[in-house]
């Protein structure tokens, strides 16, 4: 069993709060995909949780503290996955919003799926967390890889909690932001977002 688990909840609950890339993601996704692709977005998001965990466990920190090299690597990569993002958002045409319960093709949730993904991997602040603080709530009894398991379940669990409850929001919204004029704002807000904190990412800010 983790240490210190209700903190560790706490902490992580806190940190899936606070502003970021994920929330643009998940605020464009909404908007233009229903809560349906939205879900699906958060999914991929938890699943690069779990890769940050598991890679932790498997001895990342080690790695990137013999090697710095390869953390600027992964930090530039970010950077520019949430460009691209960013400028796939000011490029996107305004669609028609999908209605609360339809169901989104399959080769848009798969696309849907990978966005929340890379999104994720490309966050050196996940990374961060993952190879600095979560090994500090690991078990010092016990095997450390499977303590190191759970707590990455129990951190993308609480992070979807908070995007389920996020994107709820946004949708109980809808009327109000699926004015076209509104529309372009946000999409001009969110893609402005992500390239800058693109940028700020590929530069170690």
């Amino acid at each position: 069993m983790p240490a210190h688990l209700p903190l560790f909840v706490l902490t992580t609950w806190l940190l899936a709060m606070l502003p970021g890339a994920g929330h643009a993601l998940m605020l464009r996704q909404t908007l233009e995909g229903g809560l349906h692709i939205a879900r699906v977005t958060i999914v991929g998001n938890a699943t690069g949780l779990l890769l940050w965990s598991l890679s932790a466990a498997a001895g990342l920190s080690a790695l990137l503290s013999a090697r710095p090299g390869v953390y600027v690597v992964v930090r530039i990569a970010g950077g520019v996955v949430l460009c691209v993002l960013g400028i796939n958002t000011f490029r996107a045409r305004r669609g028609r919003p999908q209605p609360p319960g339809a169901a989104a093709a399959p080769g848009r949730r798969w696309g849907a799926f990978g966005a929340g993904l890379a999104t994720n991997l490309g966050n050196p602040k996940a990374g961060v967390f993952a190879v600095s603080v979560l090994p500090q709530f690991v078990t010092t009894h016990g095997p450390v890889f499977a303590s190191s398991a759970l707590l990455g379940v129990v951190w993308a669990g609480v992070n979807a909690c908070w995007y389920l409850l996020f994107t709820w929001g946004v949708s109980r919204g809808r009327s109000l932001v699926t004015r076209p004029a509104v529309q372009r704002a946000l999409r001009l807000v969110t893609g402005l977002v992500l390239v800058l904190l693109g940028v700020a990412v590929a530069a170690g800010y």
